[in-house]
């Protein structure tokens, strides 16, 4: 019988043939987490001066409608002067992003915790420290962008006196259930663009005379601005609410 010399190539190419199959089917394979998930809403993002579509303002340059405490707080250019008394948002919120713009006094006075010293404060009771920290030394957990007496900021971002700066919030509230702390508030701080706290856990209140604690609260409360006897001035306030997407299961997850 003559030999079929064309038997070993001709298994070497159906070899090939099948493992190109079963690459060809492992990279078709997909995995799917078994999550229903609601579409995204579409917005518009905003600019620098413009805030996105969504978002609720708090202040546009105008007046001071959008807030209580403001009678010795000032407008002027475009901008809020702080005067006596607290400046708080009417509209309240939990999880939520805050943009705001301030500026320390061009004139510098005084040093440490006495120059251009002012506050945001989340749900009113919660401070991110606005202070000129620009070649001023002062205790760093009480310098700009630090989580008042509990953490500072991972940078120094500031910018010379007198300058607009920025600041961009996202603050996770904290819950409580039946009077008792449920999950503590988390916080992100970006200054001037650069990130100065990363998801920082509160430790609870941020208060000067003793050290920092929770205690029950609504589930939503308002934006805060201090007096510490310096003229800061703010400008382009908004804040938009952070709702998780709705969503659902249908099924395990798998690969198909």
């Amino acid at each position: 019988m003559k030999k079929n010399t064309r038997t070993i190539p001709v298994t070497a190419a159906l070899l090939a043939a099948v493992v190109f199959a079963l690459s060809a089917a492992a990279q078709c394979a997909e995995y799917l987490s078994g999550i229903e998930w609601a579409e995204p809403k579409v917005i518009d993002p905003g600019s620098a001066d413009k805030a996105p579509s969504d978002a609720v303002v708090l202040f546009d340059g105008k007046d001071l409608s959008a807030w209580t405490g403001g009678e010795k707080w000032t407008v002027s250019d475009g901008a809020i002067t702080a005067g006596p008394g607290e400046l708080r948002s009417k509209a309240e919120f939990g999880d939520c992003q805050v943009h705001i713009e301030w500026a320390s006094a061009a004139e510098v006075k005084g040093e440490g915790q006495g120059r251009s010293n002012s506050g945001v404060f989340l749900m009113g009771i919660y401070e991110v420290q606005v202070l000129d920290s620009y070649q001023n030394k002062t205790y760093f957990d009480g310098q700009c962008g630090a989580i008042y007496k509990q953490h500072p900021p991972l940078v120094n971002a500031c910018r010379k006196p007198g300058a607009w700066q920025t600041y961009d919030i996202i603050w996770t509230a904290p819950r409580f259930t039946q009077g008792k702390l449920a999950s503590p508030a988390y916080i992100t701080v970006l200054h001037n663009g650069v990130l100065i706290q990363n998801h920082f856990e509160l430790e609870g209140d941020t208060p000067f005379d003793r050290p920092p604690g929770y205690k029950p609260h609504g589930e939503k409360g308002p934006i805060s601005l201090q007096y510490h006897g310096n003229p800061v001035r703010f400008r382009n306030i908004w804040v938009r609410e952070v709702k998780e997407l709705e969503h659902k299961r249908v099924h395990e997850p798998k690969v198909r």
